[in-house]
């Protein structure tokens, strides 16, 4: 619950007239807290003089903007021209203060309502518990009539492959680490993965989003319940590594197309 220090409030209205739920009030010139509210922390980020707290947070997580320091836009669209799917791993471990930071990234994305409902599972050190989970899953489902099952003719394949040269991982592109995301809506796991994956690529890192890892372990319960996400559902999966090429240039695209009415 937001809560208001009255001897720090200047009553300047600001955080009432951006609450998003409408839940803050004036009461004698003074900005009062009507009820529950979202804790989207509007009123603590517009707030300068420190009046607003929402103590279910940790306060000591909020920082001072310099509002002068803006990101360079031709900088940023660099940046996101630059990115590239990667398929091709160095075997260099990723830091748990990466991990810590990329898992930031996707902390401060935006979601539904502010919901926040995500989980973030770094499989690195168990790599080899994952691979052995999910490719037996696999392998077991032929045993079984798989008529009906999503894309499961391509896993099949992918098992073919695998079980000829055992370095050809489709699944794995022998990556160091997997993320997988949980949440409530896909499109919230998507944009905290995107937060992510440029996250990663400032620590020198790349990604690769993985659909068919996603949809393959969020049937497997047994993999979830080892995960320790038996009652969530994983809407994102990202290999994550240290790009083992280099890439000189942008890639081209085709030209977008805009409606501006």
């Amino acid at each position: 619950m937001v809560t208001i220090n009255k001897e720090k409030c200047v009553g300047c209205g600001k955080c009432i007239a951006d609450c998003v739920a409408g839940n803050l009030e004036f009461v004698d010139n003074k900005a009062n807290v009507k009820g529950a509210c979202l804790q989207c922390g509007h009123c603590v980020a517009i707030c300068k003089s420190d009046a607003v707290i929402i103590p279910e947070y940790d306060m000591d997580d909020v920082e001072i903007i310099d509002l002068d320091n803006k990101i360079d836009p031709n900088l940023l669209l660099k940046c996101i021209k630059s990115r590239r799917s990667i398929r091709d791993f160095t075997e260099k471990k990723i830091s748990e203060e990466d991990m810590k930071l990329l898992a930031e990234a996707g902390r401060y994305t935006a979601t539904a309502n502010n919901g926040q409902f995500h989980k973030y599972i770094f499989v690195q050190n168990e790599m080899d518990k994952l691979k052995d989970m999910v490719w037996g899953y696999i392998d077991a489902l032929q045993q079984v009539d798989s008529k009906g099952l999503m894309d499961y003719e391509a896993y099949k394949s992918f098992l073919i492959r695998k079980n000829k040269d055992a370095s050809d991982d489709f699944l794995f592109r022998n990556a160091p680490a997997v993320l997988f995301i949980t949440s409530q809506r896909y499109l919230d796991a998507g944009l905290a993965a995107q937060n992510m994956e440029m996250m990663a690529y400032s620590l020198d890192m790349g990604v690769l989003y993985n659909g068919f890892l996603v949809r393959i372990a969020d049937e497997n319960i047994e993999l979830k319940k080892w995960l320790g996400i038996e009652n969530e559902t994983i809407c994102a999966c990202m290999l994550i590594g240290y790009p083992k090429k280099k890439y000189h240039k942008t890639a081209p695209r085709k030209i977008a197309d805009i409606s501006i009415r």
